[in-house]
């Protein structure tokens, strides 16, 4: 069977899967949303492993009346990124099933959001398949619109709606610079493939329409200043979405990139330099800011567009390993930009999940108001942990592997490029990571420990308990994968410098072979803190079991001098990260809001005081632009006036410039 049936078998069982979650009762939507996941999953996942063991499957569709045939191909690239697709849309599904358990009053809600999350499923691997760009733009739109109507699930609060109008606004500005990118292309070399990028000669301006695609993709990848929607779409959207939301659709724009850099002819050094130098600033801006928010969500989110900026700094590197014509690097920062790639989209939506949980248990993201969740809910405590220790990349976790190939990449090119200006970059970078890392763990400590420890900030209606084994499982399964790639991460990287290789040049296959020490040593160092782990575990098992039978004894801890302890005493989030935020005064902005005493009072009432921290580039640039371009576009207001004899003359109007236009062959 060709990819072109496996395509239709795909279309046929979305549109019964649709009609099924439609007509079906109340209890069985969800399940049907997971069949349809699952056999979509195995109709993609069995062409894409063709793509890695045979080679890229390719196909065309012939539509009628349109010119030229809808190229198909999944290569593997396509086949990496959809298996990534297809493993966070299972998981997100099944923690989806329990996490929507207590919307159960949202009847309508929960069926328009399992109809999307299939067709959401689908448009993803869809993206990966069409090498033309009418079949990658109708893609790249469905995706938009139905994860549009999946972060507007509580579409009854206006902050919901907000956060989707501002998604969808920047979501149609991605698709606007990606349609003229092709349109472009398309006047050039009369195609709308993404072959057809290595047709455009040096005196076509073709730097142009690789802006134009770099500017299309960047937005949906979250690059800065293109980062704006990740803030306010995760925190509205349900936490399930959120994770598959920043571990894949996210990685499309990383998808995006990668394919036109396949197809760059010249200027690799100088597309490296500008790259890296984009990828630092994107990692360091995102850390800080994540650093300190309140809002767990909204941290997380910040925290995506961090490590969307470490992936960037692969890729630079790659794209300078081209330019210095040195094999092994181009394979180094590539194949470690996939690495860390596949590995955000498992500890983040790991991440995702946790917060979901402690959400759906508390009805708060604002850290302040939680505390000492560990006993309530150890195990989404400890998951938590481990995701927060994965993204910080502390061995023995996964994050380690992929952040571990990117410093080699950065030192092996310090050792080996020649000129002052590259050196001067990589030293930058290997600085900014190192500090990147440090805010990681500001960030991640701050994080759980005012969470998860210390006492309880607040009492809530009900008291917390732990997720639903239903929410549970897909958690374990991320983490299983995750220390497989941290004990045999050679299986990993010999896929990844597969994609490599067959994306930039079959020359590269045998400084692959050269590899294998950096990865025998990440798995050494793996198992070590793997076998420290474990003597922990059994020096803490032989304990339990010489005093398990003691009656304990409960007493209180040293209190510090405080014989009366209070919850408000505590370290707070703000009191954590309160030096931090004065150190990066000039980047973060910190605003403060007081109520005033009253001078004729001569005990002062209680006052409130509040302090919260902005988005420099949200609220200096990107705002006043748009309050501009608002400020134009309303003098246009006139032309919708609800008339129906304008919109007659309209239509009118358009004819005869139509008439015109091939009267004088201006219109072919």
């Amino acid at each position: 069977m060709g990819i072109v049936q496996y395509m239709g078998w795909m279309a046929l069982t979305l549109l019964f899967g649709l009609v099924g979650i439609i007509v079906a009762g109340e209890k069985y939507k969800a399940h049907i949303a997971l069949l349809i996941v699952l056999i979509n999953t195995a109709l993609s996942t069995v062409p894409a492993f063709f793509a890695f063991s045979v080679g890229p499957q390719l196909g065309a569709m012939t539509i009628p009346h349109f010119q030229g045939d809808i190229g198909i191909r999944i290569d593997s690239l396509s086949a990496w990124f959809i298996f990534i697709i297809n493993f966070t849309s299972i998981t997100g599904v099944v923690y989806g099933r329990g996490y929507l358990k207590s919307y159960s009053h949202l009847k309508v809600n929960r069926e328009l959001h399992w109809v999307f999350y299939v067709l959401f499923h689908v448009s993803m691997l869809w993206v990966c398949m069409f090498e033309h760009g009418v079949g990658f733009l109708v893609s790249w739109e469905l995706m938009s619109l139905s994860s549009l109507m999946l972060v507007l699930f509580e579409f009854q609060d206006k902050s919901t709606l907000k956060a989707g109008i501002n998604y969808m606004v920047q979501m149609h500005l991605s698709v606007a610079f990606l349609t003229l990118g092709f349109i472009i292309l398309y006047v050039y070399t009369g195609s709308f493939s993404f072959g057809a990028l290595s047709q455009l000669s040096l005196e076509n301006h073709w730097i142009w329409v690789f802006i134009l695609f770099f500017a299309g993709f960047a937005i949906k990848a979250g690059f800065i200043p293109f980062h704006t929607w990740l803030p306010h779409a995760h925190p509205a959207a349900p936490s399930h979405i959120s994770g598959v939301m920043s571990g894949v659709i996210v990685k499309l724009g990383i998808y995006g990139i990668i394919r036109i850099l396949m197809y760059l002819k010249a200027g690799w050094l100088l597309a490296g330099e500008v790259l890296l130098i984009l990828s630092l600033v994107t990692a360091i801006y995102g850390i800080a800011t994540a650093a300190l928010r309140y809002d767990f969500k909204q941290m997380l989110a910040y925290c995506t567009i961090e490590n969307v900026g470490i992936i960037g700094i692969g890729l630079g590197i790659g794209l300078m390993g081209i330019g210095n014509n040195d094999q092994m690097l181009t394979i180094i920062g590539f194949s470690g930009a996939l690495l860390h790639t596949l590995n955000h989209s498992l500890f983040k939506s790991l991440l995702f999940f946790g917060a979901g949980s402690i959400y759906q248990q508390t009805h708060t993201r604002n850290i302040e108001r939680l505390g000492g969740l560990i006993k309530k809910m150890p195990v989404t405590a400890v998951l938590f942990l481990i995701g927060s220790m994965a993204i910080g990349g502390i061995p023995p976790f996964n994050g380690f592997v992929s952040e571990f190939i990117i410093y080699s990449g950065l030192f092996k090119g310090l050792l080996g490029f020649q000129g002052i200006t590259q050196s001067i970059l990589l030293i930058l970078t290997i600085t900014g990571l190192v500090i990147v890392g440090g805010m990681s763990l500001i960030t991640f400590t701050k994080t759980f420990g005012v969470i998860f420890l210390g006492t309880p900030r607040e009492e809530f209606s009900h008291e917390p308990k732990e997720a639903s084994f239903v929410m549970l499982l897909p958690q374990y399964l991320i983490v299983a994968v995750m220390f497989s790639i941290a004990l045999v991460p050679q299986f990993y990287f010999s896929y990844a410098s597969r994609v490599v290789t067959a994306a930039f040049s079959t020359n590269l296959r045998g400084a692959a072979e050269s590899f294998t020490p950096m990865t025998d040593n990440i798995t050494n160092i793996g198992k070590v803190t793997l076998i420290f782990i474990g003597m922990m575990v059994l020096v803490y098992g032989i304990r339990w079991f010489f005093i398990r039978r003691r009656i304990p004894a409960t007493l209180h801890t040293w209190g510090c001098g405080y014989a009366a302890p209070i919850k408000n005493a505590q370290y707070s989030g703000q009191s954590y990260t309160r030096s931090f935020g004065l150190l990066f005064s000039s980047v973060i902005k910190e605003r403060n809001k007081s109520e005033k005493f009253q001078k004729m009072t001569l005990y002062p009432a209680r006052i409130s005081v509040s302090t919260s921290y902005i988005d420099l580039l949200e609220s200096y640039i990107v705002a006043p632009v748009i309050l501009r371009l608002r400020f134009f576009l309303n003098y246009f207001q006139f032309i919708q006036n609800g008339r129906i004899q304008s919109y007659v003359l309209y239509g009118l109007f358009f004819i005869i410039l139509v008439f015109l236009g091939t009267a004088f062959s201006l219109i072919y």
